[in-house]
């Protein structure tokens, strides 16, 4: 699944915004996240799946799924909460053009993780993002 960070300006300020919103859900350390409506995939994403970030449209990190479910907002509205892991993955970057709410992502558009693809760790995210658009990384 794919979600814009909306207000983070790079990496480092989504890392610290899920340090500081961290809490304890059925015995497990998880970082909520909040969205309308309940995603209808849920068993597939529980099946080791990730929600996969886009910073100042880049995609660039993901954390897996450990849960979800529904709440009332202060307003009487129902939400879904969203619960992912504490570990914050870096993926090797993708641009991707803005979007509303969040986005399913089919397995095989799913960038590597970055530790896996090899290289360019050194690298500014949207430097490698337009260097993989370019076919060169």
């Amino acid at each position: 699944m794919l979600r814009l960070a909306v207000g983070a300006p790079d990496l480092a300020d989504m890392r610290d915004w899920r340090n500081r919103n961290q809490m304890d859900w059925n015995g497990h350390r998880v970082v909520p996240t909040y969205t309308r409506r309940m995603p209808t995939r849920t068993a597939e994403l529980l099946d080791g799946g990730s929600l996969y970030w886009v910073v100042k449209g880049i995609l660039c990190c993901r954390a897996r799924f450990v849960g979800f479910d529904l709440l009332r907002s202060p307003e009487g509205d129902e939400v879904c909460r969203m619960l992912l892991d504490t570990e914050l993955v870096e993926t090797v970057p993708q641009p991707k053009r803005p979007f509303q709410g969040w986005r399913y992502l089919k397995p095989e558009d799913a960038p590597a993780d970055l530790d896996q693809a090899g290289g360019g760790q050194d690298l500014p995210p949207h430097i490698l993002a337009e260097l993989r658009q370019l076919g060169l990384a």
